[in-house]
Order: C-alpha cells, then structure tokens, then sequence
C-alpha cells in the first residue's frame, strides 16, 4: 500500500468557493492516499488597509468572528476539531443560509460535540496572534494576490507544492475528483507555472 500524505487547505469559513473546494478535497481523500488537514487563514487579516467596497468591508469586519472561533478550537481540541467544525460552520452559512454571528457560531459549536461557549473566541482578540501566524504560513508560499482556498501539497517528485484554488463548482465526486486532483498536481508542481482561468459562469454550487 501507497503511503498517505498530509494535504493542508487553508480556509475562511465564509468563502463560498473554499467551502466546494473542501468538499471536493473530502472525496479526493476516499479515492487518493492523502489525508486532508484543515487549517486556517482570513480574508479579514488578508484584507486590512484595503480599498474595498463598503459592503465587502462590513463583511470583513464579521469575518473575524468565525476564524477566531476556529483557532480557539484548534488551541482546545486539536485539528480534528477543526474539521468538524469546518463541516459545521460551512453547512450553516452555506447550504443553510445562516446569519453569521454568535447564534450560529453556538450552533455550530454544539453541532460539532464543541464547547458551544467558545463562540465568545469571536469578539476576543486574544486569538489572533495565532490566528494571524497561520495565515501567513497559509499564505506565503503563493503570495498575497490570492484569498482562498489555498492548498499546500506534495507534489509529483515530492516536494511540497502551494496553490491558490481550485475554484470549481460543483466539486467533483468519486474519481472524478481523483483525476481532478492529480492534474492539478501536475500543474502546480511544473516549475514556472502560474495561471490557468478562465471567467465564471456559474455561482456556487453546493451539491
């Protein structure tokens, strides 16, 4: 049997794009030998003393909320967690079209077998130390051009490889999602390259 390899994604939990990315990575999981690690960055760190528009800047400001949680989380339970509660958080902001804020932050919490009491991490600036180191381990290797998702891999010789995306919808299932990920591989590990994109024509689906 093939050795299984740690694949990193650096998610916000509001992102919609990263939220598929996810799904997609957890059927990579069952038909490749890679084990997914969810870890966190923030398009509100990512975003500070930008130019923005004033409804994307409410946004960021309700972001830290969610991150926070995450890493009061990872800092309490471990990583597993985090995953848990990733697959909480995503399915009620969104499949279910939730209101961030505390009320959901608790009900994922709780959803999760979390300490829903953690839901105070969000207005706590006591996490974003840690908050903040990971998302610059999370960004640094691709840059600062980028949000998320952001993967961080082995690549076909090895060696890690980092990556903005894939921005896809809806995520790929079964070996589909298999051949999705070795191409992408295959890409991100050809030294040079940069770019493949094309303009969205659909929005999120969450299927």
């Amino acid at each position: 049997m093939a050795e299984r390899v740690a694949v990193d994604m650096f998610f916000d939990p509001i992102c919609p794009w990263a939220w598929i990315t996810s799904r997609w990575l957890l059927e990579v999981e069952q038909v490749r030998d890679v084990d997914i690690r969810f870890r966190v960055m923030s398009l509100s760190v990512l975003n500070e003393g930008r130019d923005l528009p004033a409804e994307y800047q409410e946004l960021m400001k309700t972001g830290w909320g969610p991150v926070r949680v995450c890493v009061a989380v990872e800092q309490r339970y471990g990583p597993a967690a985090v995953r848990k509660l990733y697959t909480a958080l995503g399915t009620r902001i969104h499949l279910g079209k939730e209101q961030l804020g505390r009320e959901l932050l608790a009900a994922a919490l709780t959803d999760a077998g979390l300490d829903p009491a953690l839901a105070d991490a969000a207005e706590s600036t006591a996490y974003d130390e840690a908050l903040r180191a990971s998302h610059e381990a999370g960004m640094r290797p691709v840059g600062t051009d980028v949000g998320t998702p952001v993967v961080h891999a082995p690549g076909p010789d090895g060696a890690m490889v980092a990556f903005f995306g894939p921005v896809i919808t809806p995520a790929p299932k079964g070996e589909a999602a298999g051949r999705l990920y070795d191409g992408v591989l295959l890409v991100a590990g050809t030294p040079g390259f940069y770019e493949l994109k094309r303009t969205r024509e659909q929005p999120p689906i969450f299927d």
